[in-house]
C-alpha cells in the first residue's frame, strides 16, 4: 500500500487531529521511521500508540502490532479505523472465513496495521505468512510482559526474540507504561534491543489523587467513597479473589450503584459483554481481579479503588493508571489493613517456586507496604521506585493531610514480648502433644492478651497468667491492629509457614526487644470519604471546562455521539473523547475549517461527522437566540 503522507507532523494533524507532539513522541517516531529500534516507556494515557501508528503510515508495508489483549483487539481496530487507518487482527476469536480474508488482505498489502497475540506469532504458519508480506515495523505492546519477575508475565513474550533473528532489518519498537529499571533492562536483553534508542518519560500522572486509608468497614467505606465523590461515574474496583468480585459487585448493586463482576472464571461471552458495557455506558463500575484492565482505553474512568492490597507497586501503578486518561481529576483509592498483610505473606509462603522467586515476591510486597505506611509523599515514593526523582506532589493524602508519627517503641516491645511469652508458654505441650498439634496464636489472640480480654482461647491456654496480660490497655483493638500491621511491614515480626499465620519475632525484632532500635509508627486516622482537605493541591489539573453557556450543547453532542456509537457498534469515546466535545461546545464552530482546528478532529472524522456537528452547533445558536428574544 503506497504511503500518502510526507511527514509525521502531517499524519499527526491530518489523521489524528492533534496539533503538536507530546514529550518524546516525535523523537521516538523519527527513530522508527528511520529504520531504528526503540524502547518507549510512557505513562498510561501518554500517547504510546502514536509512536507506532504514525510510523506505520509513513513506512512501506504493514506494521505488525504484538499485543496480549485478544479481548480488546476488535476495539483497538475499531478505534484506528475511525481515523481512516486500514487495520485488522488475527486471533482465535475469528472464524476460518474471517481469518482467511484477513490473511488475503495482508498479503495484498491492504493493511496499515495488523494486531496479533504473541502466542500466534510463535506458530510456524503465521511466521510463513509474514514472510510473504512487506513488514514496515514490529510494535511490541505491553512489553513489560516479557519480565519473568513482573506482575503480568506472559511466557510467549520470551519467544519474541525471534523477531531480531528472523527479520533483522525490520525496526522494532517495544512499549510499556510500567517498568522499573530492572524490568527496563530485562526488556532490552530479552528482546535483543541492545542497539535501540530509549525514550523514557516521567511516570507521573499529576491528575490522579492517591489515597490510602485504614480498612475498617470494608465495602461500607467503598460505598461511602463512591456516593460522596463519584456518584454516576465510571470506575474500577480491584479485589484479590474471584469470589470477592462477585460479592462486592452484588453489594454495590444492592446499594443502587450499578456494578458488574469481571474475572477469569467467567465465560468468554460474559466477559466480552461486561467489557463492552463498561466501554459504552456512563456510570458503570467494574469489580474485577487483575484479569481486567490492561489495554482498556476508556478515557473517563474517574476512580480506581483497591479493596485488597496489591502484590506490587508495578501492579498498583498500572491499575491506578486506568483512571483519568482524559487528564481530568481522578482518584486512586485504597483500603488496607492487617488482614491484607497476613494474606499476602501467606500467599508468598504457599506459592510454588524457588527460594529466589519467593524472595523476589517478598521484595515487591515490601515496597508496596512501604508505600502504604509512608508518612512522606506517596507519589514521590512511587516514582522513586521507578527510578524517578521528584518533589512532594501536593495531590496525595499524605501531602494534603500530613500524617502524624508517634514513638511506638514501647508498644512494639509489649507486643513482641507477648509473642515470646506465648511461645514459651506452649513449650510444655510438646511432650504430651505432637509437634503438629501445638497451639497456634495469631495477632487477634495476642492483642486480646495485651488488652486483658478474657476469651475462650485465653482461658484454654491460661494466658491470663502471662506477664504481659492486660498491659496494653492504653490502646484500643484498632490501634493495636495498626501496630501489628506496621511491625509486619517493618519485618520486626513475620509469619511462620506452618499454615496457621503464627507470628514470630525476627532478628530485627529482637533488637527492638533489647532496646537497640526505635520504632516510629504512623498514626492511623479513619476519615470519611469526601472530607474537607486541609490544603489545596499545589498543581490542580486544568481540564477543558464546560461553561454554563456551552453545557447544553455539550450534553447534546454527547447524546449524538452515543447514537453514532450504537449505530456503528463502537464505544462512544472511539467517535470523540469528551475533551474534544467540550472544546467544540466552547468554540461553537460555524464552518468545517473552524471545526478542523479543534484537537481530536482529523480529516476522516471531519468528513464523517463534520456536517452533523455543525448542525448541532447551529441548532444551539438558534435556540439561544430564541430564548433571548
Amino acid at each position: 500500500m503506497p504511503k500518502k503522507y510526507a511527514s509525521a507532523t502531517e499524519v499527526l494533524q491530518s489523521v489524528f487531529g492533534y496539533h503538536e507532539f507530546r514529550g518524546h513522541q516525535e523523537a521516538a517516531i523519527a527513530q522508527v521511521v528511520g529504520g531504528g529500534d526503540a524502547i518507549v516507556l510512557m505513562p498510561t494515557g501518554g500517547g504510546k500508540s502514536l509512536c507506532y501508528q504514525i510510523p506505520a503510515l509513513l513506512r512501506d508495508g504493514t506494521a505488525i502490532v504484538i499485543s496480549p489483549l485478544i479481548a480488546l483487539m476488535q476495539d483497538q481496530v475499531d478505534s484506528v479505523r475511525q481515523v481512516g487507518i486500514q487495520a485488522g487482527f488475527l486471533n482465535s476469536t475469528q472464524t476460518t472465513v474471517q481469518r482467511t480474508a484477513m490473511e488475503k488482505a495482508l498479503r495484498a498489502g491492504e493493511l496499515d496495521l495488523l494486531y496479533i497475540a504473541p502466542e500466534r506469532l510463535s506458530m510456524s504458519s503465521v511466521q510463513d505468512l509474514l514472510d510473504q508480506c512487506e513488514i514496515s515495523l514490529f510494535a511490541i505492546d505491553e512489553a513489560h510482559c516479557v519480565s519473568q519477575w513482573g506482575h503480568d508475565f506472559r511466557p510467549d513474550y520470551l519467544g519474541l526474540s525471534i523477531l531480531a533473528e528472523k527479520w533483522p532489518s525490520v525496526p522494532r519498537i517495544a512499549l510499556t507504561a510500567t517498568a522499573t529499571q530492572s524490568t527496563h533492562q530485562e526488556i532490552t536483553q530479552r528482546l535483543h534491543l541492545d542497539k535501540a534508542q530509549h525514550f523514557v518519560s516521567s511516570f507521573d500522572r499529576p491528575n490522579i489523587n492517591y489515597r490510602i486509608e485504614p480498612k475498617d468497614s470494608g465495602v461500607k467505606q467503598l460505598v461511602t467513597f463512591i456516593r460522596n465523590e463519584y456518584p454516576d461515574k465510571a470506575g474500577i474496583v480491584y479485589a484479590l479473589t474471584r469470589a470477592s468480585t462477585e460479592k462486592i459487585a452484588g453489594q454495590l448493586s444492592d446499594q443502587g450503584i450499578p456494578a458488574l463482576p469481571y474475572h477469569a472464571g467467567l465465560d468468554v461471552k460474559t466477559r466480552h459483554d461486561t467489557q463492552a458495557r463498561f466501554l459504552a455506558e456512563d456510570g458503570l463500575i467494574i469489580v474485577a481481579t487483575i484479569a481486567f484492565g490492561m489495554g482498556i482505553d476508556k478515557p473517563d474512568v474517574r476512580f480506581v479503588a483497591h479493596v485488597d492490597l496489591p502484590k506490587s507497586i508495578e501492579g498498583y501503578y498500572q491499575e491506578t493508571g486506568r483512571a483519568g486518561r482524559d487528564g481530568d481529576p481522578a482518584t486512586a483509592w485504597m483500603t488496607y489493613g492487617l488482614g491484607d498483610v497476613v494474606q499476602q505473606r501467606r500467599m508468598i509462603e504457599e506459592s510454588v517456586g524457588s527460594v529466589n522467586h519467593k524472595r523476589n515476591l517478598s521484595s515487591h510486597l515490601n515496597a508496596m507496604l512501604a508505600l502504604c505506611e509512608t508518612v512522606e509523599c506517596r507519589r514521590q515514593n512511587m516514582l522513586s521506585y521507578f527510578g524517578e526523582e521528584s518533589q512532594a506532589c501536593g495531590n496525595c493524602d499524605t501531602c494534603l493531610r500530613p500524617p502524624t508519627q508517634w514513638d511506638g517503641t514501647v508498644a512494639a516491645q509489649k507486643f513482641l514480648s507477648t509473642i515470646v511469652r506465648a511461645e514459651q508458654h506452649g513449650y510444655p505441650w510438646r511432650q504430651c502433644w505432637g509437634e503438629d498439634d501445638l497451639p497456634h496464636f495469631g495477632s487477634g489472640h495476642l492483642v486480646d492478651v495485651l488488652r486483658g480480654v478474657e476469651t475462650d482461647q485465653v482461658q484454654r491456654w491460661n494466658h491470663q497468667n502471662l506477664s504481659t496480660w492486660g498491659i496494653g490497655g492504653d490502646l484500643n483493638a484498632s490501634q493495636w491492629r495498626s501496630v501489628v500491621r506496621q511491625l509486619l511491614a517493618r519485618a520486626d515480626v513475620a509469619l511462620s509457614n506452618d499454615g496457621h499465620s503464627t507470628l514470630y519475632v525476627t532478628d530485627q525484632g529482637r533488637e527492638v526487644l533489647r532496646g537497640n532500635r526505635d520504632v516510629p509508627l504512623r498514626e492511623d486516622v479513619l476519615r470519611k470519604a469526601g472530607a474537607v482537605k486541609e490544603k489545596k493541591p499545589k498543581q490542580a489539573p486544568v481540564p477543558v471546562d464546560v461553561s454554563e453557556d456551552s453545557l447544553e450543547l455539550f450534553q447534546a453532542l454527547r447524546q449524538w455521539r452515543l447514537a453514532q456509537a450504537k449505530a456503528r457498534g463502537v464505544a462512544p469515546f472511539v467517535i470523540f473523547h469528551d475533551a474534544t466535545l467540550k472544546a467544540i461546545a466552547a468554540k461553537k464552530p460555524r464552518t468545517l475549517e473552524e471545526l478542523s482546528t479543534i484537537s481530536g478532529v482529523g480529516e476522516t472524522k471531519l468528513a464523517s461527522y463534520g456536517e452533523a456537528i455543525l448542525n448541532a452547533c447551529q441548532a444551539d445558536v438558534n435556540s439561544t437566540l430564541l430564548q433571548s428574544e
